[in-house]
This record gives C-alpha cells, structure tokens and sequence, in this order.
C-alpha cells in the first residue's frame, strides 16, 4: 500500500518542482513559503523580471572564479528565498509565522531576510557553505529542520 506523505514532505516535493524553473547553471533551488498547511508564495534561484538569465549570458561567478557561498553581490540572480519573500511582499501576503520549505540550507542574506520576514521554521534539504547563516536562525529562535527523506516502505509481492 502507498504511504501518505507526511507535510513536511509534500512541501518539500513542491519546492523540487519549483527549482526546475530555476535559470541558474550552478544550482536549481526552489523554496515554498507554507502557513496552516496553505502555499503562500514560491520562488526559485534566477534574474530580476525582465533581465537575461544566466542561462542566456553565462555565468558572471563562474567566469570570475568565484566559490559558492561567497561574494553574493556578483551574481545577476536572486535566491529562491528572496523571490518567494518578494512575491509574497508584492501581493500583500504576510509571512509571518510561516515555515519556508527550501531545497538547500539558506545563506546568510537570505537568513536575515527570512528573519525579518518573520518566518518561524525552516525546513531544508541541501547543503550550502555557509555556517553563519544558521547561527543568525538560532539565535533568534526560528526553528531548524534538516528534512530527511523517509523510505518507502518495501512493497510485498506475493509469489
């Protein structure tokens, strides 16, 4: 018989979805912005409307040999965090006490952004090189859940 996902793998399955419409050539991540078990924003790693992709021009970070995790400024697109607290901020949809669900641990600016948001949990998949940002959660309590993914129960075939 079929398992039910539980919510948070359901949330976390729709944010693999939206990462598949990311335009960066390093990373797909998606983010899912969640409140009483309703979507209210999503978003995914990619330019400014109306401003070429990466996956037009290239990438300016590869190109500079600049590592993950670090010097954010050089880099034409947004995170999947940022694009779904603005989409949110654009329809006038409150994020506060919402669980963001992401295909990848925050970095730092996007922290500070989910904390100002007043996103109360987050719940992530991937890792990213950047320890600081879970410190900055931490310390302002936002709760932290490194998902996991369960297996599927064996299916039992008779012979």
């Amino acid at each position: 018989m079929k398992r039910r996902p539980d919510w948070d793998e359901y949330f976390m399955e729709i944010a693999e979805v939206v990462a598949k419409r990311s335009t960066c050539l390093r990373r797909q991540i998606g983010a899912v912005i969640v409140k009483d078990k309703r979507i209210l924003a999503t978003g995914y790693n990619g330019a400014p409307a109306g401003l070429p992709h990466c996956l037009e021009l290239g990438c300016l970070r590869d190109e500079l040999g600049i590592a993950s995790g670090t010097r954010h400024e050089i880099c034409r697109a947004l995170h999947s965090e940022q694009n779904a607290i603005v989409q949110a901020a654009l329809y006038g949809v409150s994020t506060r006490g919402s669980t963001l669900y992401c295909t990848h641990q925050p970095c730092s600016l996007c922290a500070k952004m989910l904390i100002n948001a007043g996103i109360s949990r987050v719940v992530f998949e991937g890792e990213y090189p950047d320890g600081f940002s879970l410190e900055m959660l931490e310390a302002v309590e936002i709760q932290i859940v490194r998902f996991a993914r369960r297996k599927e129960a064996a299916e039992v075939v008779k012979e």
